[in-house]
């Protein structure tokens, strides 16, 4: 077997047609079918049904297709490891941050690393937490940008900041700066969808598993953290967000913005990536910059602070 047939079949797995596959590997169709169908002849045994469509895997091809993962990691991790050891920063370097910073987070420090590292191939993404830790583990991604911690046992994690959670409140204005989350009228909360850590996070805060829903209106859906500050706008309503969302974000009014009373929860933003990862110096640079880009707009944060966890 190469390394050629071990991308052309994950290639086929991951598209589904011979012809999509053999673009994705800039091969012709013929090529990528019979390097294919030479695998399947060496092993005795079929990896593709050619008669569904899409083509789907046999149940032995799903089985060979999770160790054929296994081993197309374990040669880029050699590569890596072979110009790491050289000093080279050469190759693909795919990094994937949570959609609650992302967007606060990226243009303070995307132009630089790339500037810096002109001969790798930056990819980014905007996963939730739990899509983050399955790309990681798949090594379909690198880095993950999340709330920690997550301790996981495959996973190494570098704290990077911590942000406090602030009120956002549309409704009446009041005169005191600080509020407590016990003053929050939950009827008028608003939190992102399923799936969110964000979510998860306010909702330990607000303790909201336990105050059940108010006529089935207490907490409404939305899918990301700009609608929800564009519909509590509207409807005069409320939420959380983490003081990282404040800088240059059109869709907040200022004036609106109330601290939250001690202890101030808070959560930690990290990098994870997996116990094998090898671009150590990029790792380590991007760690440093990222600390560095953000600490001005992390200031006047209380002594007296609450970490919540992201599960």
């Amino acid at each position: 077997m190469t390394r050629s047939q071990i991308e052309y079949i994950l290639a086929l797995d991951q598209h589904k047609n011979f012809g999509k596959a053999a673009d994705a590997c800039f091969v012709t169709q013929s090529t990528l079918s019979t390097m294919v169908a030479k695998f399947e002849k060496q092993i005795g045994f079929t990896l593709f049904n050619r008669k569904t469509k899409p083509i789907s895997l046999t149940l032995n091809g799903a089985q060979i297709i999770k160790s054929l993962k296994n081993v197309q990691r374990e040669f880029r991790l050699l590569d890596e490891n072979i110009n790491e050891a050289q000093g080279k920063e050469l190759g693909n370097l795919s990094i994937a941050c949570i959609p609650t910073v992302a967007p606060f987070l990226y243009p303070l420090f995307l132009n630089g690393i790339s500037e810096k590292y002109k001969h790798v191939n930056f990819t980014v993404h905007e996963f939730t937490t739990e899509h983050v830790i399955e790309e990681l583990l798949s090594g379909n991604i690198d880095i993950g940008i999340v709330s920690t911690p997550l301790e996981h046992k495959d996973l190494v994690e570098y704290p990077l900041y911590q942000e406090e959670f602030l009120l956002y409140d549309c409704g009446k204005k009041v005169s005191d700066t600080t509020r407590k989350v016990s003053q929050i009228d939950f009827d008028r909360l608003w939190l992102l969808e399923e799936g969110h850590c964000l979510r998860n996070q306010i909702g330990k805060i607000c303790e909201l598993r336990t105050l059940k829903k108010i006529n089935g209106n207490l907490i409404y859906n939305c899918g990301t953290l700009f609608t929800v500050l564009e519909m509590v706008k509207i409807n005069k309503g409320i939420t959380l967000i983490p003081q990282l969302a404040l800088h240059k974000n059109k869709h907040i009014i200022k004036d609106n913005i109330y601290k939250l009373a001690n202890p101030v929860p808070t959560r930690e933003i990290g990098i994870v990536v997996h116990k094998n990862f090898v671009k150590k110096r990029i790792l380590n640079y991007l760690v440093d910059t990222i600390k560095e880009v953000t600490a001005p707009y992390l200031v006047n944060q209380s002594k007296s602070q609450l970490l919540v966890k992201p599960f």
